[in-house]
């Protein structure tokens, strides 16, 4: 399962990386606006996105990509690490 995670902390990045390892998940990390997100999201079975931590710009993408898509859009307004492993166990 592919996973893309929008927003969360800078340095938790390594540790989002790994959490989705556990969960046999490949990821894609976005904590900061990098060119333009809405290409570079791609088509993942699953977005997350971590809404306290991120930028206005970068949760529209997220939100337009899924919908147009018809991705599966996880939110969640904390971006722990333990957010990650209960969305993750959920799905």
């Amino acid at each position: 399962m592919s996973v893309v995670i929008i927003g969360g902390n800078e340095r938790m990045e390594c540790k989002y990386k790994s959490i989705c390892r556990e969960y046999g998940c490949d990821a894609k990390v976005f904590t900061k606006v990098a060119g333009r997100l809405y290409d570079q999201i791609g088509s993942p079975d699953l977005i997350v996105l971590f809404t306290n931590p991120v930028s206005h710009t970068m949760a529209k993408a997220a939100r337009s990509k899924a919908a147009q898509g018809k991705i599966a859009l996880v939110q969640s307004h904390c971006g722990s690490g333990n957010a990650l492993r209960n969305i993750l166990a959920k799905v």
